[in-house]
């Protein structure tokens, strides 16, 4: 595998997570250093080793893989979606409880984000490549896109305030709508 088309890819790979970190910055009141670092520290250790997982599986479960995983993260981001809409619809009375950088929401948006790179291991199997350069290169692409998609959000989420929360939930709605139907329609 040449350098243009691992790069290709990792880009490729990014983007969800570029587009969660966008939402996320939109949603947070207030961006500090711990908040880059967990996001992007996470979204980039998912999406390094999610291929490395995918090529260790190979052949055993690429079949099973292949027709469930944009299900799978199709629920997880409607599902975290869903709930940062209603969190901005109706908000507490203390200002936003959910916090994208932290807990079970961070690992699920972090799951949720990198399952096509557990495909992409897979396929990696297949063609008898090696995943270890891969895996970092995703991983360090997808982390630098994530503190940019974060940045870029603060910058949105000045200018929506009060209905970040819907915005974001709907952007990772839409993201979980189109990881399903350009596998559903093969593309």
């Amino acid at each position: 595998m040449n350098w243009f088309n691992l790069v290709g890819i990792a880009l490729g790979l990014a983007m969800d997570a570029f587009a969660v970190s966008i939402a996320a910055g939109i949603i947070l009141p207030k961006i500090t250093f711990r908040h880059t670092y967990r996001l992007a520290f996470h979204f980039g250790l998912f999406q390094f080793l999610m291929p490395i997982l995918g090529w260790l599986a190979g052949n055993e479960l690429s079949a099973y893989l292949a027709q469930w995983d944009h299900w799978i993260a199709f629920v997880f981001l409607s599902l975290i979606g869903g709930k940062m809409i209603h969190d901005g619809v109706k908000p507490e009375q203390d200002g936003f409880q959910s916090d994208p950088t932290r807990g079970m929401m961070l690992v699920t948006l972090s799951i949720a984000t990198s399952i096509d790179a557990l495909a992409v291991g897979v396929s990696m199997a297949f063609m008898g490549v090696s995943v270890w350069v891969p895996a970092v290169v995703i991983g360090l692409v997808a982390a630098g896109m994530s503190v940019i998609g974060l940045s870029l959000g603060r910058r949105l989420g000045k200018t929506v305030d009060q209905w970040a929360y819907v915005l974001g939930g709907c952007v990772l709605i839409l993201i979980g709508l189109r990881i399903l139907s350009s596998h559903l329609s093969g593309a």
